[in-house]
């Protein structure tokens, strides 16, 4: 046990090591030896490019995809680096021969540059005693340069062949584990600078030449094959733009932006640098009116550059890169050619410097943040961007202002225009238009935007979803320099009804309105909120009897339990509903109900939602033809657990012997008095109501009756629960002294004038006494306590305690006077 214990810390250990010395280069090199198994030791899998004579140690990405660069690349086996053919045997089982690294350049096929090692006399310095790198251009880099070019290096007796390969050559041996990503190192031609680079996808290139073949040790070195002779660089990238006469235009942006002494500095940059040609093709006066808006202009030039070296070698498959400016870019290839976000732009590829390295691109790229709002729209958006433009909206937009774009796509917005006609649709157009610039980043739940036709819409945050109304954004939001512009899953639907009203034009809730009428909890319905109902329809209460209504009202804290089940707090539309999980909504009876998304329908407590995302000025409607009960709830009583069988067929309905519903208190709400003074003079004030929780053991009633009343304090004790202490705090209002009567406005119905008492009398219980013979000695004392009372001249009693399940929220009208 030990043993093996002593053996797997061995195994990690080694394991380990390996990690820590091997490279990119070398993994993808292993890997390619794991997929030529098959073909015998030491064999490592290929791809060359149809086409073309390039070769890669591929990574899995375009093994799998069976294509490099978008073309596609056919399976080569060889030996690995290191290896040869024995004939007769499969494989390559044979270790190359060791020599110095004059004789390894035959072993790797460097024909051409150990030819030229002889004709320029460096010959007997790479075979002499010492430590060499040397990155050996293969035949056919060679062949890349011009007649003029090889012509040069037999000038003056050889002098620049002999200075070009010392270029190649580094002092000490030099392996691809060595060669970290941004490494510089001194030449052996006047310590002239090598810039390597070292990718993820294990590609080492050095002055953006690539290794082909790499780490061919040699018994005073070791020999890297690259595929291009290496240029020698001085200049900066900054250098270069100032020398060449086709890049004035971007050389003003770049100073505009303050970006060039950036460019002159040290560093490893990528710069994809459009020539003058390319800004001539923008739109007539675009880089005239950016040139003198700095925040622009510098967005612009900043995105043509990154904080990274780029060597089109390097680039295998399309890769997203962050610019300078700060937005990404893709960079990706198609065969030979570099693309920029998926358009071949790159002229000139591979311009070394000595801070990184230039592509000359013939098309100026301009980010989002330098572009209009309105240009931020892709093909996906391209019916709304057309649709404003024809109804007159894009030129109606004001140049100097900012505005938010909330875009549906295409399919969504012409399914809806067949319904509409041209005022209907330009106001729905409008809708999707936002009079202001927000980032999404900015949004928060309860904001309301303003939009285009001068309506409100309401933000609601999820935890995986921004929602506007009904609607969800989409991924793609973009920031322009006039603007924003947020992608949407639907149309926006805003409304000017309140759940009440939803309900009530609907015509199939009138059962579950008269309900929440007798369970006074209309306000929810009808004031200012943000609620989620989910309402049941008429159908779900078809097996109710007139009798099981009535014993449904009868009962109001189960009433009020059963009904409040229904309701949440806060707005929850369907499409910020996270999938694949259970949402908990928490009701205000208390329970969560679980509702969540199957095969793109809603579901809630396992019950069908028909009709979602009726949107309300206070709420959200979900309608279910079901009654919803929680099912961890019992129920004491047996005639109200049949009535709830009656209802209820989605769950069984527990029973609990003695269960009772806790109190479920009605809600506080602001109301509006008119007070009236003398029957002659009115003035309106304005209360608002908070309820707070306390615990008096009587009823005190205080009225203040002095002109410019401050406050007026109502307390009650409610169904023998901790009371509630109802707080009016008056807002506004003046008036004479002695208050007749208060006239209470309730937004919905009628005025109506009632008297108001600043107490409940106390007065005789008649309802003791069921006939004057049967006890009249009961009925001499009860009218005797009324007697005192007069006489007492209003010295009455405290108030009485509520009856049980009646909650009182407004002023005490008094029980003498009827209500007018």
């Amino acid at each position: 046990m030990d043993k093996l214990l002593v053996l797997n810390l061995l195994v990690l250990v080694l394991c380990s090591v390996g990690r820590v010395k091997s490279s990119a280069y070398d993994k993808i090199v292993s890997h390619s030896r794991i997929r030529a198994r098959k073909e015998g030791p030491n064999v490592c899998a290929l791809q060359q490019v149809m086409g073309t004579n390039k070769k890669y140690f591929s990574t899995c990405r375009n093994w799998y995809k069976k294509s490099i660069c978008g073309k596609p690349a056919t399976v080569l086996y060889d030996c690995c680096p290191g290896y040869m053919r024995m004939a007769g045997l499969k494989g390559c089982p044979a270790v190359a021969p060791i020599d110095h690294v004059y004789g390894t350049l035959g072993v790797v096929k460097a024909t051409v540059t150990q030819q030229y090692a002889d004709e320029s006399k460096i010959r007997e310095n790479i075979e002499g005693p010492g430590s060499f790198t040397l990155f050996a251009p293969s035949d056919d880099a060679w062949k890349l340069l011009s007649s003029d070019e090889r012509l040069k290096l037999s000038e003056n007796g050889n002098l620049e062949m002999f200075n070009s390969l010392m270029f190649h050559t580094v002092d000490g041996r030099l392996l691809t584990k060595d060669m970290k990503n941004g490494l510089v190192v001194p030449s052996m031609l006047e310590n002239h600078k090598l810039y390597i680079n070292h990718y993820s996808n294990g590609v080492v290139t050095v002055n953006c030449a690539r290794i082909i073949h790499g780490n061919q040790v040699a018994t005073n070195g070791v020999v890297h094959v690259v595929d291009r002779v290496i240029p020698n660089v001085t200049d900066t990238i900054k250098d270069f733009l100032e020398k060449s006469e086709e890049f004035f235009s971007f050389t003003t942006a770049a100073s505009a932006a303050n970006l060039m002494d950036k460019l002159g500095e040290d560093g490893h940059f990528t710069l994809f640098a459009p020539t003058d040609e390319a800004f001539d093709n923008l739109p007539p006066g675009y880089f005239e009116s950016i040139i003198e808006n700095n925040p622009v202009i510098t967005a612009l030039a900043k995105y043509h550059l990154l904080n990274s070296v780029q060597c089109a070698e390097a680039i295998m498959i399309g890769t997203l890169y962050e610019t300078e400016e700060g937005s990404s870019i893709e960079i990706g290839c198609d065969g030979n050619n570099i693309t920029v976000n998926g358009i071949k732009i790159v002229s000139k590829k591979d311009i070394v410097t000595s801070n990184g390295v230039i592509h000359v691109i013939n098309q100026v790229l301009i980010p989002d943040s330098a572009k209009d709002a309105i240009e931020l729209m892709g093909k996906s958006q391209s019916s709304f961007k057309n649709f404003i433009s024809e109804q007159g909206i894009v030129s109606a937009l004001k140049p100097n202002l900012e505005y938010t774009f909330l875009a549906p796509p295409n399919e969504v917005l012409e399914a809806e225009m067949t319904s509409l006609d041209q005022r209907d649709l330009k106001l729905l157009l409008e809708n999707h238009i936002l009079n202001l610039k927000v980032t999404l980043s900015e949004m928060y739940t309860g904001q309301q935007l303003e939009t285009l036709s001068g309506k409100f819409i309401r933000v609601f945050i999820y935890r995986t979803a921004v929602c506007l109304e009904n609607t969800c954004m989409k991924r793609g939001s973009k920031e322009g320099k006039n603007g924003a512009l947020h992608l949407v899953g639907s149309l926006i639907k805003t409304s000017d009804e309140t759940v009440y009203q939803i309900l009530k034009n609907k015509g199939e809730f009138s059962i579950f309105l008269s309900l929440m009428e007798t369970a006074g909890l209309y306000d929810v319905l009808k004031e200012k909120g943000a609620h989620t109902i989910f309402a049941p329809t008429d159908e779900a209460f078809k097996d109710l009897t007139e009798e099981d209504i009535a014993l449904l009202k009868s009962d109001l804290p189960f009433l009020r339990t059963l009904l409040l089940y229904h309701i949440s707090d806060g707005i929850f539309v369907s499409a910020g509903l996270e999938r694949g999980v259970t949402n908990m909504f928490k009701t205000l009876q208390g329970l969560n109900l679980q509702v969540k998304i199957v095969n793109n329908s809603v579901i809630v407590n396992t019950v069908d939602v028909p009709d979602n995302d009726l949107m309300a000025t206070n709420g959200v409607v979900h309608v279910v033809k079901n009654v919803l009960y929680p099912a961890s709830l019992p129920v004491g009583r047996e005639d109200l657990r049949v009535l709830l069988k009656k209802l209820i067929k989605n769950i069984e309905i527990k029973f609990v012997f003695g269960f009772t519903y806790p109190e479920i208190q009605t809600f506080g709400s602001s109301r509006t008095f008119k007070i009236v003074y003398d029957d002659t003079k009115t003035k309106e004030y304005t209360f608002e109501t908070r309820v707070i929780e306390s615990a008096p053991k009587m009823t005190q009633v205080t009225r203040i009756v002095e002109t410019n009343p401050a406050t007026s304090k109502v307390t009650r004790v409610i169904n023998r629960q901790p009371t509630t202490k109802v707080t009016r705090k008056v807002i506004s209002g003046s008036g004479p002294g002695r208050r007749v009567s208060e006239k209470v406005k309730v937004r919905g119905e009628t005025d109506g004038t009632i008297e108001l008492e600043p107490q409940i009398i106390e007065g005789p219980d008649l309802s003791k006494i069921l006939s004057i013979r049967d006890n009249p000695g009961l009925l001499m004392k009860e009218s005797s306590k009324l007697t005192d009372l007069i006489r007492g001249g209003g010295n009455f009693s405290a108030a009485r305690r509520a009856p049980a399940g009646i909650v009182r929220r407004k002023v005490v009208r008094s029980p003498l006077k009827p209500n007018v």
